[in-house]
């Protein structure tokens, strides 16, 4: 068997992860997306939040006291506290072909699909929709069309976002170690602080970068000085969240997973500053997959190290990649001269 290189895998998505596609949907005349990660099987899940102002859907179901010990789906969304609903179009999806946690006697079972949501409000797309909110509808789009091909930058759950002062969007990458374990990322990226250093338009994310995932600059320029945030939002705009999956073959018990999605949300540090600010609602989920055994808290501890480090990239690259709304000017980080 030929060695394995480490680096990105072959997609550089989270669908490298054997075991998971992606479905996005998006509507465009009310700027806002929906993301679902979807296992084959039933995978476990755990949640982090660090944000000041979340709004998660069955996150304490996750806990690895509790009863549920996996997952049908996870559902990252816009659309603020409306975005919620997004899960429930993918649960209808779901119990309708029969998956879901089991019940016995001919009860129907009972999807479990965690999610969360960031805030898209004011981005100015037509909010006006009464008592129908698209998101539903757009869960049942996007968990329909799951694949392991993924749109990234201004799609899925990213659609209407913003990452300081620049567009925001949906990023995703993965990386493959020497010894076989994959793991991978999906973020949608509507930050508050800025992805970028001060006075130029070096990622702060810069020095994890792989193969030139986002531009290939390299971290020259980085400085941090007091209050030196870069492209933040100003303080009348700050309504936010970024919002994540990372995911792994590695066979994790809750416990575990809670331990990998912990140390995720490092990755957020290392990208965004400043970050888990009392506006923002940040949350990162983890998702295994179960294809590896995991032999010791080593072997724990390095994946965790390795998810911190792919969330990072996704955050780069998903600012990296996103385009203008149609016939709308939003400033793009394309749009920036070094």
């Amino acid at each position: 068997m030929e060695p394995i290189r480490p680096g990105p895998g072959p997609r550089n998505l989270i669908t490298d992860v054997p075991g998971l596609t992606v479905g996005q949907a998006h509507d465009a005349a009310a700027r806002t997306g929906v993301t679902v990660i979807l296992p084959d099987d039933r995978a476990v899940a755990a949640c982090d939040v660090r944000g000041g102002a979340p709004g998660t859907r069955e996150t304490d179901a996750l806990s690895p006291e509790n009863l549920v010990d996996a997952v049908d789906a996870i559902v990252l969304s816009g659309g603020s506290v409306y975005g919620l609903g997004a899960a429930d179009g993918v649960v209808a999806w779901l119990g309708a072909r029969g998956r879901g946690y089991g019940m016995v006697g001919g009860i129907p079972k009972s999807p479990v699909v965690p999610g969360a949501i960031l805030f898209d409000m004011a981005n100015g797309g037509d909010k006006l929709w009464g008592e129908d909110p698209p998101h539903r509808e757009l869960g049942k789009r996007a968990v329909a069309v799951a694949d392991l091909d993924i749109a990234l930058g201004t799609a899925g759950a990213g659609y209407g976002a913003m990452a300081g002062g620049l567009k925001g969007g949906t990023g995703s990458v993965s990386a493959v170690t020497a010894d076989g374990y994959t793991v991978g990322a999906i973020v949608a990226v509507n930050s508050w602080g800025s992805v970028i250093a001060p006075g130029g338009r070096t990622f702060w994310a810069a020095p994890f970068e792989l193969d030139g995932e986002f531009g290939g600059l390299g971290p020259a320029g980085l400085r941090a000085g007091p209050d030196e945030w870069g492209s933040a939002k100003r303080p009348s705009e700050a309504r936010n969240t970024t919002i994540a999956c990372v995911a792994t073959d590695a066979i994790l018990t809750p416990a575990q997973a809670k331990r990998v999605a912990v140390m995720a949300q490092d990755g957020f540090a290392r990208a965004i500053r400043p970050v888990h600010a009392p506006f923002d609602g940040d949350v990162v989920f983890a998702m295994s997959t179960g294809r590896r055994p995991v032999n010791d808290e080593y072997a724990l501890a390095r994946l965790g190290a390795l998810a911190a480090d792919t969330l990072a990239r996704a955050i780069a690259r998903g600012v990296f990649e996103a385009k203008p709304w149609p016939d709308a000017y939003v400033p793009c980080w394309r749009d920036l001269r070094s």
